[in-house]
């Protein structure tokens, strides 16, 4: 898939000018979109002026840097967890572990 290279600016003046009557077929053909794109961007950009875009844009990078951050701190933290849940007995101590416990302590598994 083909990645656009139209910016927010633009396609916020596209609807703009598609609000103001112009064709929506003119609009499309000048961006070199299809129609069901514009109206998911109309959707999504519909009432919005360049001030509150930059600040979408601005919470958007935010909201990724949190993320990212969110997934490095569990990243991390996985070691430790397994470190945690892991056995403290290997098998064949186990076994040597029964066998004392039976023989010695008289104790029935």
């Amino acid at each position: 898939m083909k990645n656009s290279i139209i910016t927010e600016a633009q396609i916020v003046k596209a609807i703009k000018e598609y609000d103001g009557g112009r064709e929506l077929n003119d609009v499309c053909r000048e961006l070199g979109v299809h129609k069901s794109t514009f109206y998911n961007w109309r959707k999504k950009y519909a009432g919005i002026d360049s001030q509150e875009l930059k600040r979408l844009k601005e919470l958007e990078d935010e909201n990724r840097k949190l993320k990212h951050m969110y997934a490095e701190t569990g990243f991390r933290s996985q070691p430790f967890k397994r470190r945690a849940f892991k056995k403290v007995l290997k098998p064949c101590q186990r076994k040597d572990m029964v066998t004392y416990l039976m023989e010695f302590r008289q104790v029935s598994i």
